[in-house]
């Protein structure tokens, strides 16, 4: 078990929290979405320049589209080291276009249920080790505290 740096455990924001994921990791943005009770992926925060076109397919996210998507579908990680050479059609053209390459999605846990992804990029290749996956995991599960409560 890793330890989740202060700025993320004591944000009291998931905008701020975001951000501190994406300083930890080295990444340039990043995604938090939560599972709706339409079971739907919702954007929670975001973090990084998203242009608008992109921004209107990333706000509510099916399960299965997409990089959160299949997350979400496997409740299990989701990885790129080059998301321009995804030749599987799980990376949307609309993330394309960002410019992004290495990236991770990870479920966000609450206990073993899914109720969420988290997400960071990078602009140049990446791959992330087996113990950036766990701490990012262990991050994930540590903003669950910023999920809406359902209606």
């Amino acid at each position: 078990m890793t330890t989740i740096p202060s700025d993320i455990a004591l944000a009291t924001d998931a905008t701020v929290a975001l951000a501190a994921v994406i300083r930890t990791f080295a990444a340039h943005t990043g995604t938090l979405h939560f599972l709706g009770t339409d079971g739907m992926l919702h954007l929670a925060a975001f973090h990084g320049a998203i242009p608008p076109p992109v921004m209107e397919h990333i706000r509510i996210i099916p399960i299965g589209k997409g990089m959160a998507g299949v997350c979400a579908e496997l409740n299990e990680p989701v990885s790129w080291c080059n998301l321009n050479r995804d030749g599987s059609g799980v990376v949307q053209p609309a993330a394309r276009s960002l410019g992004l390459a290495g990236s991770i999605v990870v479920p966000v846990r609450s206990g073993a249920a899914l109720v969420g992804t988290l997400g960071i990029a990078n602009i140049g290749e990446r791959t992330f080790t087996d113990e950036e996956t766990a701490q990012l995991i262990e991050c994930g599960s540590s903003l669950v505290r910023f999920r809406p409560v359902p209606e």
